[in-house]
């Protein structure tokens, strides 16, 4: 590759960066904001925590949809405001409000008419069922505050405003917190209450986010010029635009959604060793993924602002640059994660094989990491971004669903391999997603141009 088909202009990086970190402080607090919820209810009662465990596979699942319409904004948006057509934006989002309400809704009603019957696919321990139908009583109500409250942000997002997300999630965090101390244990004259306390505690912290993205978004924002009257004011043209859109985006997360949680009852499955050891390794890979993920939506929003701006000659090396730098986030994450291993292992009370376990679980995920960082934000943030969804698509289900679930569950349950050999199953699409990824990134048959012309 040559030098002079680099981006060399140093405002580029210092935009990139710019948006990359403000979004990796945002996904650190909001894993920030599971762990506590999780470390806080794990210390009231070890059934509690499972039945809040059980009710958030289910939100896993919805978050992953509203990623999707989030994304299915960004792409969008990113390219009207490439185009400086705010008007445009406002125009389409009553459809991500839309499908938004929809899926919030569907939940809720599922939640309120067959809450047992739900927890029952995730566990069949009565007493685990009890707690997880306390805490969705009044997690239910919360869905529609966190849809609309994502569905704003991504709206920012694809103006590159998004330190708001990163404030927002930093309070959301000290009110879930606080909450939670006062609800969970009953501290400082509060009721003891809990799942429900803790429900009630995450319900709050939510509610308080929308509020002050409601209230920035009406009067701090001068980019977008967005009213509350803006949601009854569609244009039927650009809501069609969406819609298409984010009918594949919505599929692929739909089935990430599910294969998560296919992977998760096929760990567990393995025995306590392997459970244990997974739960350490992940949880520390998961925070380094942040990296990869913020890229990701950076890349995003650069490579649609580029193309509604109709700034064809940039996107190349744009691409190329950028794939560099996913090498680079990759190879510094991965190296990160090799260094802290035993530090991390040693704050750990457990037995010589799960230590062993995790440590040989955290290698292979220093070198599928490694793939992450390059696979994700080239598909998602280059391929998808640049206005291809339905590649994301094919490549998820083929290389997941075809691929890679088919092999753990034979693995596991048939070959009777080791868990390191079925880690390595349940993380080859990371590695494998790499190849197509690359092929179709370098031929930029991905740049699609979203927009149409102001009448």
């Amino acid at each position: 590759m040559k030098s002079d088909t680099l981006v060399r202009d140093a405002a580029f990086y210092k935009r990139f960066f710019s948006i990359w970190s403000m979004l990796v402080l945002y996904n650190i607090i909001t894993l920030g904001v599971n762990l506590a919820d999780n470390v806080m209810i794990g210390a009231y009662s070890e059934i509690a925590m499972s039945g809040v465990s059980a009710v958030n596979q289910i939100q896993f699942v919805f978050q992953q949809l509203m990623m999707g319409v989030g994304d299915g904004i960004v792409v969008l948006g990113s390219q009207y405001w490439g185009k400086r057509r705010p008007d445009a934006i406002r125009k389409f989002l009553p459809g991500a409000f839309l499908v938004g309400a929809g899926i919030s809704l569907f939940l809720f009603v599922a939640a309120c008419v067959a809450p047992e019957a739900i927890l029952a696919i995730f566990t069949p321990d009565p007493a685990i069922r009890a707690a997880g139908v306390e805490y969705l009583r009044i997690i239910k109500y919360s869905y529609l505050i966190f849809a609309l409250s994502q569905i704003l942000l991504a709206m920012l997002r694809s103006v590159e405003t998004v330190r708001i997300g990163f404030w927002v999630s930093l309070a959301a965090l000290a009110v879930n917190i606080s909450l939670n101390y006062l609800l969970i244990g009953g501290h400082l004259g509060a009721p003891a209450l809990g799942a429900t306390g803790a429900a009630i505690a995450t319900a709050a912290a939510r509610t308080m986010e929308l509020a002050v993205v409601l209230i920035f978004a009406l009067r701090a924002d001068k980019k977008l010029g967005w009213r509350i009257v803006d949601i009854f004011r569609p244009d039927r043209a650009l809501m069609k635009d969406f819609l298409r859109l984010i009918r594949p985006m919505l599929f692929t997360s739909l089935m990430f959604g599910v294969a998560v949680a296919l992977q998760t009852a096929i760990l567990g499955h393995m025995n306590e060793n392997a459970i244990a050891a997974n739960s350490v390794a992940s949880t520390l890979f998961q925070t380094l993924k942040v990296a990869s993920v913020g890229a990701a939506s950076a890349a995003s929003i650069l490579i649609g602002t580029a193309i509604g701006s109709g700034q064809m000659d940039r996107i190349k090396a744009y691409t190329r640059t950028l794939q560099l730098m996913f090498l680079g986030i990759g190879l510094c994450t991965s190296l990160l994660l090799f260094a802290l291993r035993y530090p991390i292992l040693s704050l750990y009370d457990m037995s010589a094989e799960t230590y062993h376990l995790a440590e040989q679980f955290i290698l292979v995920l220093c070198f599928t990491g490694f793939g992450t960082a390059y696979e994700m934000p080239t598909i998602i943030g280059l391929i998808r971004g640049g206005g291809d969804a339905r590649f994301v698509f094919w490549d998820d289900l083929i290389n997941i669903w075809l691929i890679v679930i088919p092999l753990s569950l034979l693995a596991a349950f048939v070959f009777k391999w080791s868990p390191v050999a079925v880690i390595c199953c349940l993380n080859a699409d990371q590695v494998l997603k790499c190849i197509p990824g690359c092929i179709k990134v370098n031929r930029y048959t991905w740049i699609k141009k979203l927009t149409r012309e102001a009448e």
